[in-house]
């Protein structure tokens, strides 16, 4: 048996989990979240934008052709509703778990200016505080965080591109804590910044390579679990040791355990690009990968292979 990990922290790579209907591909996975019911939902980029799978990878329904042009990330809200952020619509929409849009965020296809500040220029994730407001990370085309209210209405934005405290090089997920701090994957900067809830710079967290998932079960003093999605630049591509990985770590960033990390390939201890993460309430770890779009980078002169995966599911170990 394979594992992965260490100490409270070991898995087991679950593999083939999820069973699409025939001819079904994700292509690539942007995010993915869990209900309370371990119900798994893949935002992905194939067809079929949203696909939803029991906690033994069993179909269930899929929703959201035709209106979600490049998924890229979930949040499931306390209230079991879906927060879905499409980077290439510009746009975050509330949906119930069945596809019912609820409410919208930006204008579908028009984004704001680029590096205006203003939301939003190819957006990325969605946290939610315990007290309702919303926080989104926004993300290619800026290098903000916006606040809005629980029906939507905008508190205050912060950010600007840079390196410093509270400066963003893609601003790319999003999660906040039991007591409503904001933790935000700084991708490009390697690291992870800490806020309060109105944009004061905390702490920040180091030692990480383009961290690109971010996810906190509920609860004080969560553990945090980090998709890092490893080089890029043909200098170094194949340097070990830099990931792709998932590094789980304390409420204080004390990292307890990592997955992967030696070098992107298809192996079971392999990631190609960890882009979306989550974590049931049996504490089992699904990763969306962007492998598609990751190939052609780590692997420039192969072409991409019928395997090619993008969903995976690792099992805890005891």
């Amino acid at each position: 048996m394979v594992t992965l990990g260490s100490g409270d922290y070991t898995y087991e790579p679950v593999e083939n989990w999820a069973k699409l209907p025939p001819s079904w591909s994700f292509k690539e996975i942007g995010g993915i979240g869990v209900d309370d019911k371990d119900q798994v939902y893949v935002f992905n980029r194939g067809e079929h934008p949203m696909i939803v799978f029991d906690r033994d990878g069993n179909f269930l329904r899929s929703w959201g052709e035709g209106i979600f042009p490049r998924a890229h990330g979930v949040f499931v809200a306390p209230d079991q509703t879906l927060w879905l952020t499409d980077d290439a619509d510009h746009t975050v929409r509330q949906c119930t778990q069945d596809g019912k849009i609820l409410l919208t965020l930006g204008t579908p296809g028009k984004p704001a200016p680029y590096m205006a500040g203003e939301p939003f220029h190819r957006c990325t994730h969605t946290a939610m505080a315990p007290n309702g407001d919303l926080y989104i990370s926004d993300g290619y085309g800026n290098a903000r965080i916006h606040k809005y209210t629980p029906d939507g209405r905008l508190l205050k934005s912060w950010g600007g591109p840079g390196t410093d405290p509270g400066e963003f090089n893609i601003p790319h997920n999003i999660t906040c804590d039991a007591d409503g701090w904001v933790y935000v994957a700084d991708r490009e900067n390697h690291r992870v910044q800490v806020f309060d809830g109105n944009g004061k710079y905390e702490t920040q967290w180091n030692n990480l390579h383009r961290p690109s998932g971010l996810f906190m079960p509920p609860g004080k003093c969560p553990v945090c679990y980090i998709g890092e999605i490893g080089p890029a630049q043909p200098v170094n591509r194949n340097v070990p040791n830099l990931g792709p990985r998932v590094t789980i770590v304390d409420h204080t960033g004390k990292r307890l355990s990592r997955l992967g990390g030696q070098c992107a390939g298809l192996g079971p201890d392999q990631f190609m690009s960890p882009h979306g993460l989550c974590v049931d309430r049996h504490g089992d770890i699904y990763v969306g990968e962007v492998s598609w779009t990751n190939w052609p980078q780590t692997f420039p002169n192969q072409p991409r292979p019928d395997n090619l995966r993008s969903l995976r599911k690792f099992r805890k170990v005891g």
